[in-house]
């Protein structure tokens, strides 16, 4: 009798037991904005310094979403990179259907890098300074032209260019040296610098090439810009 019972256990286990099929179940709107935010996520490459809002399309609570026998699954509506917007088709397969269950839904994408903008008015003339500038996060396709992303970058350059509060500041918006400016001439070899004075005659911004009077000489020599009243001459 024991050897019947093992036997018809072990016929049992080599066959298998019916596998009871998977419950289907109506995903929620949040687990379609998640899965949406994360594909978006996955395909997504960043620089170090910027931050990204992922916004899915709201979607009705009231939504008549099918029971799904599948995981829901994401992708790209066009075979494209990442742009600010975007349509991403949401699937799965359902027992409430004879095909396929799938959405479209858009999901917008900001990415934001960190920019030096005015705290407050600046006129021509005025000297950049810790308290008359702060650090923000603007949206990518709202910057145009050089833009600095640290505050030491522009601290004591001068205003050209009339600049408005909350305004990002450019490169063209300043010069680091200024016509007229007293600046210092640093001559560099591999083995030594010798430093001394002379007059922007022209501005310019850092890298820029500008002439300088010597004023021990009075020789009109080239160089560049190396940052705020500082020149460089290449040996």
């Amino acid at each position: 009798m024991k050897t019947i019972f093992w036997f018809c256990l072990l016929s049992l286990l080599s066959i298998g037991f019916p596998l009871r099929a998977q419950t289907a179940v109506a995903p929620s709107v949040s687990a379609i904005s998640d899965l949406a935010i994360a594909t978006i996520q996955e395909k997504l490459t960043l620089p170090d310094n910027a931050r990204v809002n992922i916004s899915p399309q709201s979607l009705d609570s009231r939504l008549a979403i099918p029971r799904c026998s599948s995981p829901l699954t994401a992708e790209l509506a066009s075979d494209r990179e990442i742009s600010r917007n975007n349509t991403l088709k949401i699937s799965c397969q359902s027992p409430d259907l004879p095909y396929p269950w799938q959405i479209f839904i858009s999901v917008r994408v900001d990415i934001l890098y960190p920019v030096v903008v005015a705290l407050q008015p600046l006129s021509p003339g005025d000297i950049i300074s810790t308290d008359s500038v702060k650090l923000e996060y603007v949206e990518q396709t709202n910057l145009r032209g050089q833009q600095f992303d640290a505050i030491n970058q522009v601290e004591g350059t001068r205003v050209k260019r009339r600049i408005a509060p909350n305004q990002a500041i450019y490169n063209t918006n300043l010069c680091f040296v200024c016509k007229g400016d007293i600046v210092s001439i640093y001559a560099r070899t591999p083995s030594f610098t010798i430093k001394t004075t002379g007059e922007a005659l022209s501005d310019g911004n850092f890298g820029d090439r500008i002439q300088v009077r010597n004023s021990k000489s009075s020789k009109m020599i080239e160089a560049n810009v190396m940052g705020t009243g500082e020149v460089e001459v290449r040996m």
